[in-house]
């Protein structure tokens, strides 16, 4: 595992439209970052997606050493690409391109987590390329009997429910294809891997609290707690809200222990778990990721994030109401 060295370097994606700033999004979190003694680099994300990985990093400076990236999801491609083109400037990213991979995309992480997570099954496909029904029906003959939910290798379409994300029985051998059909037009270019067929699993919002929990881990190490980035709340339920004062830190709950276990498993230095409550009262590891890609809430506190990069060790730590975190 690699460990941070006395000043972190992570290398952002740039404003658009002046190759100078940080692109709008992560701005607060990189001024914080450099508040906290990191060092921010810029590369420049369009011209990576565009195949051009020295261009993208153009204004990285030579010998950089070990950096990390934050900013949008890069394709697993283009990342070796973006890995590579910065160890021929004397750079590399802490998280190699086999680490991103296995954390970024469901089959990567997918066995590491069985029994956790819904079960699964995935059809290699390019975009735009619809599996036959007799494929599609093989594959959910994979999974239990009943609904699921369709997406690919790092993204579902949850906003059309109904259309291009949700099948309410799989016996419907009609209807999955057309769901199944309809994401893959919606997805277009952007459709990563394949289509993944997850068993459909009922689940609940605890009262006052967000929908889904992100937990991100560091080195095998819960680090962080925050609500979800579409969550209209940042507050999160038990077992994951703060400790009342004046309690001391909070130990790992044991709800956490066989994530932790799994995390630890999948040896990647930097994931994130989406967890949500499922109707019978368990929580579940509904999305894992990688943590340079994954978005952070808005009123998720910025010097606690820092920290996961610029900080040898920190506790669990989870954003009290007010968007502050407990000491």
């Amino acid at each position: 595992m690699a460990t941070t060295t006395a000043t972190t370097t992570v290398l952002y994606c740039r404003d658009p439209l002046n190759e100078r700033r940080v692109d709008a999004h992560f701005a607060a979190e990189a001024r914080q970052l450099h508040a906290a003694g990191g060092t921010v680099g810029l590369i420049d994300h369009d011209a990576l997606l565009a195949g051009d990985a020295e261009r993208a990093v153009a204004r990285v400076p030579e010998g950089t050493g070990s950096v990390w990236y934050r900013g949008w999801m890069i394709p697993v491609g283009r990342y070796a690409a973006l890995h590579a083109a910065l160890r021929r400037r004397g750079g590399e990213l802490v998280v190699t391109p086999e680490a991103y991979r296995r954390a970024h995309e469901l089959p990567g992480w997918y066995e590491t987590f069985a029994g956790l997570t819904p079960v699964s099954g995935w059809l290699p496909a390019g975009p735009g390329a619809v599996p036959d029904p007799e494929g599609l029906g093989a594959l959910a003959a994979g999974l239990p009997p009943g609904a699921a939910v369709v997406k690919d290798y790092v993204k579902s379409r949850k906003h059309e429910w109904d259309e291009a994300c949700y099948v309410p029985d799989l016996a419907d051998a009609a209807a999955l294809h057309r769901v199944v059909a309809r994401f893959v037009e919606l997805q277009g270019e952007f459709l990563t891997g394949g289509v993944v067929l997850r068993a459909f699993e009922h689940f609940v919002t605890p009262e006052g609290a967000a929908a889904e929990v992100r937990v991100w881990w560091r080195d095998g190490v819960p680090r962080l707690v925050t609500a979800h980035p579409d969550s209209p709340v940042a507050e999160v339920a038990h077992p994951f809200e703060p400790a009342p004062e004046p309690a001391p830190e909070p130990a790992l709950d044991p709800a956490l222990e066989p994530v932790r276990a799994a995390v630890e498993a999948l040896g990647c230095p930097f994931v994130t778990t989406d967890l949500a409550l499922r109707a019978d009262g368990v929580w579940r590891v509904v999305e894992v990721g990688d943590g340079q890609v994954s978005d952070l809430h808005r009123e998720a506190d910025q010097a606690a994030f820092s920290s996961l990069l610029t900080a040898d060790q920190a506790l669990l730590r989870t954003p009290a109401p007010s968007g502050t975190t407990p000491a």
